[in-house]
């Protein structure tokens, strides 16, 4: 349950109710995430615009990369809802309960790609101590594959998800 007073429909832009609209139709409810930051149409645009942007929009990271690092950092980042949003997300794209658990119960031992493994241990390292982050990290993922664009995509990817995990953690949501 959020910490601060959650706008009700009618208390909402016209905007804001078509986006609910949409959220609901796709997700079958309207969280009280989206109504937290219902409560601030700029900020609520702002974080949509990430979202497509980095998560729902053709990049250079597959979309299973992406969740990958969604479910890892949530993980990191103690979003007890995050995570369970991008486990059924996971799941209509494709990835398996059991590749789900794996990360779940630690991504190092998971039945990855040694590039995937690298790429979400830097994802860690990124999220929790991005100031312990060196030039030695970007060399052994440039040697696993990685271009420097994908590298920038990652680390957005993870700064989006230190936002959102503390959007809802800190806001109750």
């Amino acid at each position: 349950m959020a910490y601060i007073n959650l706008p009700g429909l009618e208390e909402v832009d016209e905007n804001t109710k078509k986006q609910f609209d949409r959220i609901k139709a796709a997700t079958g409810e309207v969280s009280d995430l989206v109504r937290v930051l219902a409560t601030r149409p700029d900020i609520m645009e702002m974080t949509n615009k990430m979202v497509k942007t980095l998560l729902l929009s053709q990049t250079e990271l597959d979309i299973k990369t992406k969740e990958y690092i969604a479910i890892v950092v949530s993980l990191e980042n103690g979003c007890t809802r995050c995570v369970g949003e991008h486990e059924r997300i996971a799941k209509m794209l494709g990835i398996t309960e059991a590749e789900i658990d794996q990360l779940k119960e630690g991504f190092e031992k998971a039945a990855l790609e040694d590039a995937v493994i690298k790429l979400l241990r830097f994802c860690v390292k990124s999220s929790k101590e991005s100031y312990k982050v060196m030039q030695e990290d970007f060399d052994l993922l440039r040697e696993a594959g990685y271009s420097d664009s994908q590298l920038l995509e990652t680390v957005t990817i993870v700064a989006y998800f230190n936002y959102i995990n503390t959007m809802s953690n800190a806001m109750g949501a």
